[in-house]
């Protein structure tokens, strides 16, 4: 006599056959070998990095000053009243000598009370009003210098604020400069990788260095400098301009 199994229970009994199957082959029916490649990473370049510096002296060809005309008073009126005219008479005598409106601008107008304390010569309640004003003036000829301070003497300047000589356009020293640079930097990373074997290839970054050593370095002539001493006219002696650039400049080593 034959015994029919239910359904259920045939299907129970597969399934445990099945997974008995599976778990004497290792689950190989069920899973699939995982096969991890990984490419080794790249080995970063070995590099070198220096600073060129570039040096490039230079005529200059402007002058600048500042002029001031300062008068002290009794009253507020009084001193602007003064002031006004004189510093008017230093600006027509700087057009006189030929300098242009656009190269003269005012840079410092101050109006302020000297009041005295106990114990000095005068009263505590002597009241002094001191004006002043300055003009910031751009000489282009330089041959013309001595000549303006002066002048600008004569007609009542009484501080001159130091004389510096610039560049009008320093675009094409400052490229110079930095050519200069480039060549400093590539004779100094040579060198340091001749002393460790190895010999330089392409350049990797570049930057420039900004506020490092940059900037023109002039001789300023201070006030206390300028006199006239009897001569005709106030010695100015131009000199010359340095520029100094900084590149920052990372190079590939290679054997």
């Amino acid at each position: 006599m034959k015994t029919h199994l239910p359904h259920k229970v045939t299907a129970a009994v597969l399934a445990a056959a099945l997974l008995l199957t599976g778990t004497l082959f290792g689950g190989a029916w069920l899973q699939t070998p995982a096969v991890q490649a990984q490419d080794a990473a790249p080995s970063s370049p070995r590099t070198i990095t220096v600073v060129g510096e570039g040096v490039v002296n230079i005529e200059p060809n402007v002058a600048r000053t500042n002029i001031g005309v300062e008068v002290l008073r009794p009253t507020v009126e009084e001193a602007a009243a003064e002031n006004s005219q004189i510093v008017d008479g230093l600006l027509a005598t700087l057009t006189e000598l030929g300098i242009p409106g656009e190269d003269i601008q005012t840079s410092g107008f101050n109006v302020y009370a000297e009041r005295y304390g106990p114990g000095a010569p005068a009263s505590e309640e002597e009241v002094q009003y001191r004006v002043s004003n300055t003009v910031t003036v751009i000489i282009r000829d330089l041959d013309k210098v001595g000549e303006v301070l002066d002048a600008s003497i004569k007609a009542g300047a009484n501080n001159i604020f130091g004389v510096e000589f610039l560049l009008d356009d320093a675009t094409a020293v400052r490229s110079e400069a930095r050519k200069v640079a480039v060549e400093n930097a590539r004779a100094t990373a040579e060198e340091l990788a001749a002393l460790n074997g190895v010999q330089v290839g392409k350049v990797l970054s570049i930057s420039e260095v900004v506020g490092g050593a940059g900037g023109f370095y002039n001789n300023s002539i201070s006030n206390f400098q300028i006199g006239l001493g009897g001569a005709e006219r106030t010695p100015i002696q131009p000199g010359q301009l340095r520029l100094t650039m900084q590149l920052q400049i990372t190079y590939e080593l290679v054997e």
